[in-house]
């Protein structure tokens, strides 16, 4: 906990809604800041007390950029590619089946194109369950005997060993690039030509949080100023550069790095030019998206153009993916990207099905109460591919790390996500002994063992994490960002709430307290399945409502009856159908006890 969350929870005792406990952020005041009083708040409340704080963090530039040659082996790395490119020697860039690592892998691919057009390099990226994750000895062999000379990893790589040890052995050079957890010495590290990450055990690099695209991002920075000999780089790189940062700003928001610092300086670049981007496939991907010249907002990339990539990746081959990044054109990227949208929408019913098997499972198994602080679970017939997913919707459920396995004859393999503050990476380690293979980061990690392996690998991860987690863990803590009235939340003011996206990890939506409102009306369920829940609210009777929107709350319909006082955590947001209007997203409820006039 930080001073100001400290501070602010001794002087607003945290509160308990539907879902979970509420607890603010710092509120305050400082004249001058932002001709925008509410935004003003949020973003004092967030620790952006000065003009120079407010500045830099409203009005992200390039410039916020660090010096990529600042990463241990960046310029070795970089080097060694334009002597390849030079020499006309294969390359082969080898690459992660989610965005992220298909973004990278066309970064990648685009920058060697535009330094020297006539290489040819091979992109390849591993069959999600015939392979599995990352980087593996016989695709090492398969490159080598296809001619590649050197190797360049993105998105995977740092634990890579025997693999590293193939290519050293067959005369490659392998350069990887990643930003998973790396070792804790560089002893540890693969016997690679040059290992680039920004978290490297010798690095000094400012910010240790960049995703795999925004490596790649900055290795082909480097390599163009290598190139050209001088930080001022041509202007057909610096054109090249710019066309690939909606590349890199996909990745950083799909991967759910915090979006701070760095970060947030690509995703925001990024979006600003994704619409107007010249890279076909790309534009094909926001047609099918229903995205066409729109602007695109972190939301649209989480829910719309990530969903479509990753199903790839998820329901067959990522190869697809790639090339519609790469080098699909015309009729070919629009096939791709409705084949896209097809997978997606396979995965979609995919995912229903198994969510529903595992959440019965979870709670027949007893994995849902609080002596038992994870849920593992494995079945046959599972789709690996979309088990990541389910594990996140559990994860959100029951608050507690989770653990879903695909079970393939004698072996198990899929995913794992966590909750804040519990380091899933370290927990998987010290289950190590049972597993074949694992990776992955504080939140999100992948893992392969023997089906023998399940049980005493369940009852290990289980104690690691009953040993580290205790009952008040796993319920969900609702940050919010002050109370506001519904006056305040004016067009203007809503939409001056934009200045401070985009929104993700480490900079979440802006979400505030509505005190003591009413129910106007009946609650209502909407959309497919009426599995979502509206209703209107009100200072009091005959005044103006504000519409809420409760994105699968149709369950929780009967906990808030019609004419009942409630506190509401709510997302502003503006709805852009007709004229538009102001809207709330519900986040979490307290219905007031009859009579009760404090929350």
């Amino acid at each position: 906990m930080t001073l100001t969350d400290q501070h602010q929870t001794e002087t607003t005792p945290p509160s308990r809604g539907i879902r979970g406990v509420w607890i603010p952020r710092l509120e305050g005041s400082s004249p001058g800041l932002s001709s925008h009083p509410l935004v003003q708040r949020i973003l004092i409340g967030r620790g952006l007390a000065t003009q120079e704080t407010l500045e830099t963090f409203l009005n992200p530039t390039l410039r916020q950029l660090h010096d990529p040659s600042l990463m241990p082996d960046m310029d070795k790395a970089a080097a060694r590619l334009i002597e390849a490119l030079r020499r006309d020697e294969k390359i082969a860039i080898y690459g992660d089946y989610d965005v992220d690592g298909v973004s990278a892998t066309a970064i990648l691919y685009h920058t060697f194109r535009a330094l020297a057009p006539s290489c040819d390099p091979v992109c390849y990226v591993p069959h999600r369950l015939e392979e599995g994750y990352g980087l593996n000895t016989e695709a090492i062999r398969e490159l080598g005997d296809a001619g590649a000379r050197v190797i360049v990893t993105v998105d995977c790589g740092v634990t890579a060993i025997e693999p590293a040890q193939a290519a050293r052995a067959l005369g490659i050079d392998l350069i990887i690039t990643d930003h998973h957890n790396p070792p804790q010495t560089s002893a540890d590290l693969p016997e690679a030509y040059a290992v680039v990450h920004p978290r490297h055990p010798e690095s000094d690099y400012p910010f240790g949080e960049l995703c795999g695209a925004a490596v790649a991002f900055k290795l082909a920075w480097r390599l163009a100023t290598m190139w050209c000999g001088a930080e001022k780089v041509s202007d057909q790189l610096r054109a090249l550069l710019l066309d690939m940062l909606p590349l890199a700003a996909l990745g950083v928001i799909a991967d759910i790095v915090p979006l701070v610092d760095e970060n947030r300086v690509i995703a925001r670049a990024g979006l600003t030019r994704i619409k107007n981007t010249p890279l076909p496939g790309l534009r094909a991907l926001m047609e099918a998206s229903g995205l066409s010249g729109e602007a695109v907002d972190a939301e649209d990339v989480g829910f719309k153009l990530g969903p479509r990539l990753n199903a790839c990746g998820r329901m067959g081959h990522a190869r697809e993916a790639v090339e519609l990044l790469t080098t699909a054109r015309g009729e070919r990227a629009m096939d791709i990207a409705r084949l896209l949208t097809r997978l997606n929408e396979s995965r979609r019913a995919t995912e229903r099905a198994i969510f529903e098997q595992a959440l019965e499972l979870a709670e027949t198994k007893g994995m849902t109460g609080p002596d038992r602080r994870a849920i593992v679970l494995a079945h046959e017939g599972w789709h690996a591919g979309v088990v990541g997913i389910v594990c996140s919707r559990l994860v959100e459920r029951f608050h507690r790390p989770t653990v879903l396995l695909s079970i393939d004859g004698d072996t198990c393999h899929g995913s794992a996500r966590s909750i804040d503050g519990f380091n899933l990476h370290q927990a998987l380690t010290e289950c190590s002994r049972f597993l074949s293979t694992y990776g992955g980061h504080d939140m999100a990690a992948g893992m392969k063992l023997p089906l023998a392996n399940l049980q005493p690998f369940s009852d290990s991860f289980v104690e690691v994490c009953n040993a580290a987690l205790r009952p008040h863990d796993l319920v969900a803590n609702y940050r919010y960002d002050g109370d506001v009235s519904l006056a305040e939340l004016t067009m203007r003011e809503v939409r001056a709430l934009g200045a401070i996206s985009p929104f993700g990890r480490s900079n979440p939506a802006v979400t505030v307290r509505l005190r003591g409102v009413r129910v106007a009306g009946s609650p209502g369920t909407f959309g497919q399945y009426n599995k979502h829940l509206e209703l209107f609210v009100s200072p009091g009777p005959g005044q103006a409502a504000l519409r809420c929107i409760g994105w699968h709350w149709a369950e929780r319909r009967s906990l808030i009856p019609q004419g009942a006082t409630i506190d509401a955590l709510v997302r502003p947001q503006i709805n852009t159908w007709g004229k538009g209007r102001v809207e709330a997203e519900l986040v979490d409820v307290m219905v007031h006890e009859p009579g009760s006039t404090e929350s």
